[in-house]
């Protein structure tokens, strides 16, 4: 009896040893919220060999549920979930892009010992959350968008990887400072320059031209570069109001043979500014290029992009004689986002210009 009872109190005593290591331990990870925002890493699919049916056939995750099944997660940060949206990413719109900023605005401010945010998001335009972000949120905290080209029910998917990876950079201190950030297939992108480059395979993210920042390995994170480019303009992007509408911008994209169609839709919907993606270096058709040049004769602001996924629409003659703006080195969907924000507060083209220089 005495020997049950002493054991009794030493099994007592070692698991209240253990849970105050466990609490100890907690205490000492980092704080990070982890923002739902659905697609593929929320998705369940009709089977484990669903790599393509399940945006139609399967199942939406909360985002406690997705922390659930990846629970190694716990080990690396103290989470804050957050639910936000569940859908397919080709559902979000740019109203969702202010909300979502005024969400982490506020988790900012009410929570001072937020080392970062992760935000899970669909691939499809996971680019574009990722970059209208990086231009207009004005908070110290690391900010990582992360997503999966296979759902978590997948044979090898690839989501719990992509979510641990996304956890340790959002609470690295050496992820500070660098603009929004995209982490997928054990690499780390700028927000800036990342793009869709493939349908279905893993390593789909890519920054074309300039590389990815750094690389997410068993031994750490490692960064190797940073983007010279300034981030969020506070006094214009920054400083914009959660409930901002942005004026309508449409892509209009060239083709052999294409005649002024589409650009005479997007005017009569109400455009107040049109991205040509030409042809490589930047080149509509005949057609297109005279209904571009009314345009612009119009007051409406027309940026010169490329169909092609890499290289800079460089200011040509022809275009700064005719009013264009270069696009530069953005793809057409990023140049939108960067001209519908610039046209939210000035119509001069010397100052739209300015902007696609500058950021």
């Amino acid at each position: 009896m005495t020997h049950h009872t002493k054991r009794g109190e030493y099994e007592i005593s070692t698991n209240s040893e253990l849970l105050d290591a466990t609490l100890l331990k907690e205490a000492r990870l980092p704080e990070v919220a982890v923002i739902g925002c659905g697609g593929t890493m929320s998705s369940l699919g009709t089977s484990s060999l669903d790599l393509m049916n399940y945006p139609e056939y399967g199942k939406k995750l909360s985002i406690n549920e997705i922390l659930a099944r990846v629970p190694e997660v716990a080990s690396i940060a103290n989470i804050i979930a957050v639910p936000f949206r569940s859908v397919g990413s080709t559902d979000i719109i740019p109203a969702d892009w202010f909300e979502l900023r005024a969400t982490i605005r506020q988790l900012s401010r009410e929570h001072s010992s937020l080392k970062g945010f992760v935000i899970v998001h669909g691939t499809a335009t996971l680019e574009e959350t990722a970059f209208f972000l990086n231009l207009t949120l004005d908070i110290a905290q690391t900010v990582v968008l992360v997503g999966a080209q296979r759902p978590l029910s997948a044979v090898s998917s690839d989501a719990p990887m992509n979510l641990v990876g996304a956890l340790n950079v959002a609470r690295a201190p050496q992820a500070r400072g660098r603009g929004v950030l995209v982490v997928m297939n054990d690499e780390i992108h700028a927000g800036r320059d990342v793009v869709k480059t493939s349908t279905l395979r893993l390593d789909t993210f890519r920054s074309v031209d300039f590389g990815a920042l750094g690389v997410i390995d068993p031994d750490g994170i490692h960064f190797y570069r940073r983007v010279d480019r300034p981030r969020t303009s506070c006094i214009d992007f920054g400083g914009m109001p959660d409930d901002q509408e942005l004026p309508r911008v449409d892509i209009v994209y060239s083709y052999a043979g294409a005649d002024d169609t589409f650009i005479q839709a997007a005017l009569m919907k109400g455009a107040r500014g049109i991205v040509s993606a030409g042809f490589a270096p930047g080149i509509p058709t005949g057609a297109e290029r005279s209904a571009l040049e009314a345009a612009v004769k119009s007051g409406i602001a027309v940026v010169q992009c490329s169909r092609a996924p890499s290289g800079r629409v460089a200011g040509r003659k022809y275009l700064l004689d005719n009013g264009f703006i270069p696009g530069e080195d953005f793809s057409p969907q990023k140049a939108r986002i960067l001209l519908a924000l610039g046209l939210a507060h000035s119509d001069r083209p010397d100052k739209l210009r300015a902007w696609f220089q500058e950021h």
